[in-house]
């Protein structure tokens, strides 16, 4: 089948048409940055992946504190943590940026060969660390902990083709009896993992005896509540760049992942815009969910440096310059719960559902959580 960069003909004419409608107005823009947070990268010395930490935990407050988004709000970074990679200093120099409120932790697994009850064990023992040892994650109104969830190698539910990388054809239904809210693992592509369903917030319900149960799924939608047993999921931006083009022709992918070479810039916003991610029948809210490896000493520099400081300065100036552009730093967490707002009718600015939300919220159901 004929592939650009692991696009198949199935969702490639989707991915080249996404964004020819115009953007509403007011335009409410969601941004999330959904680090693969990996100290242990390359399997360095201790000190190295101890360093790769510390340096999070000692330069992100200063990057972060110069610049608010349209509620006053400071940048947030959510830290998809390794499960393999559990070291607690590690955690713990992350869990003291989410107590000055600048992001949160959630949970992050690279897995080959596994089992069904090994990998419900591994989840319950991290998630269990996280919560008890660091403050982190919250629990739901039963008193189970939940946390939001990125593959590694992209191999959600068993999805690679050659079976490498998972094992578990009923992964989603584990994710989801172990207290996953909502799965931020797409989109994959150049990766063969890539899903048909592309730029969408959907609900993908397991058939346990299959991989990939989460290729198709059921689109979030105003008024409609989600499908019995399914799962949440958060797709980012993934649409054609024809301003980057691979030897002067064929366009390259636009897939919203934050690298030293590729930093986040208004250019590329247009084009996570472009995209359309957004809960049906609320088209005003576009849900930006990027990724990185922010662990990596040059996309360190890159996100704790001078390209982030821009692009934090551009959408400041931007929306200052434009009544009608309103942009909101959000963790994971908070994103799915304005899906969630959305899909429920909330009326008014994503601003005002984040503060009823939090308002509603009581010290005993959050398990101490970072602070929003």
């Amino acid at each position: 089948m004929l592939t650009i960069r692991g696009l198949s003909l199935t969702n490639l004419p989707r991915v080249a048409l996404a964004g020819w409608r115009p953007l509403p107005r007011p335009l409410h823009v969601l941004i999330c940055v959904a680090d693969h947070f990996e100290p242990q990268w390359q399997r360095p010395p201790a000190s190295v992946a101890h360093d790769r930490a510390a340096r999070w935990r000692n330069e992100y407050p200063r990057l972060a504190g110069r610049y608010k988004d349209s509620r006053g709000q400071s940048p947030q970074h959510t830290f998809f943590f390794p499960a393999e990679e559990y070291q607690p200093d590690h955690v713990e120099a992350l869990a003291e940026l989410c107590r000055l409120g600048l992001g949160d932790v959630e949970v992050h697994l690279h897995h080959d060969n596994d089992t069904s009850d090994r990998l419900r064990q591994t989840l319950g023992e991290f998630t269990s660390a996280l919560h008890q040892e660091h403050g982190l994650l919250a629990r739901d109104a039963a008193g189970g902990i939940t946390y939001g969830f990125i593959h590694g190698n992209w191999a959600l539910d068993n999805s690679r083709p050659d079976g490498r990388w998972c094992g578990v054809n009923d992964e989603l239904t584990v994710l989801r009896q172990t207290g996953c809210y909502a799965d931020f693992t797409m989109p994959s592509a150049p990766a063969a993992c890539q899903t048909t369903t592309i730029n969408s917030i959907y609900y993908a319900t397991d058939d346990p005896l299959r991989p990939k149960s989460h290729d198709r799924g059921v689109a979030a939608r105003v008024g409609v509540r989600a499908p019995d047993g399914s799962l949440l999921m958060i797709q980012g931006p993934l649409v054609l760049d024809w301003r980057q083009r691979k030897h002067g022709m064929l366009p390259r992918i636009e897939n919203g992942d934050l690298t030293a070479l590729r930093p986040p810039s208004l250019d590329r916003l247009w084009s996570w815009l472009a995209a359309g991610v957004y809960v049906a029948g609320r088209e005003d809210w576009r849900f930006i969910k990027l990724h990185t490896h922010g662990a990596q000493e040059a996309n360190s520099l890159m996100l704790l440096g001078e390209p982030m400081e821009r692009f934090h300065s551009d959408l400041a100036r931007f929306a200052a310059e434009h009544d009608w552009f309103h942009f909101y730093y959000v963790t994971a967490r908070q994103m799915a719960e304005l899906v969630h707002a959305a899909e429920q009718g909330r009326s008014g600015s994503p601003a005002e559902a984040l503060t009823q939300q939090t308002e509603a919220k009581l010290p005993a159901d959050l398990g101490q959580p970072c602070p929003s």
